[in-house]
């Protein structure tokens, strides 16, 4: 009886283990497309991610860098005070969105030029992503708006 129940046991054990291992599994799978990591220019620059990672970058939009193309295609560059990257953006642009200020873009750095799918602003006259904020900090750059 004893032998019984410490078999039983066992496999309870051994079930809740696999459908653990299981989860975890099929979780990390659902999320692979759902994790961008987030990177400087200076980040990019001195390790440039493959053509199918998908990641975020954030900086300024580099002064006099704004050009409008045929359609909706923009080009411009973002900087964080030690890098710049080109950036494609085919699409509208946030309202707020304008050279010297602070963006994050999510896309893939394809043959030296960052292709965004999508472009976020500032959502107000003194806000910027704290990952902008940190990078241009490491660089440097980055000057408090209340001061």
């Amino acid at each position: 009886m004893k032998n019984l129940k410490k078999q039983r046991r066992i496999q309870v054990v051994a079930v809740a283990a696999v459908a653990l291992v299981l989860s975890t599994v099929l979780i990390g799978y659902a999320m692979r497309d759902g994790i961008n990591f987030f990177r400087a220019p200076s980040q990019v620059l001195a390790e440039p991610p493959g053509p199918e990672e998908v990641f975020r970058i954030g900086g300024l939009v580099e002064e006099g860098s704004l050009k409008r193309g045929q359609g909706e295609t923009i080009r411009f560059s973002v900087t964080d005070g030690g890098a710049v990257v080109p950036v494609t953006y085919t699409g509208v642009l946030p309202d707020l969105f304008e050279e010297n200020q602070g963006m994050v873009g999510t896309g893939r750095y394809i043959n030296g030029v960052f292709e965004a799918s999508e472009i976020l602003a500032k959502h107000d006259e003194t806000y910027m992503p704290t990952e902008v904020v940190d990078a241009l900090k490491a660089q440097g750059v980055y000057k408090d708006p209340d001061t």
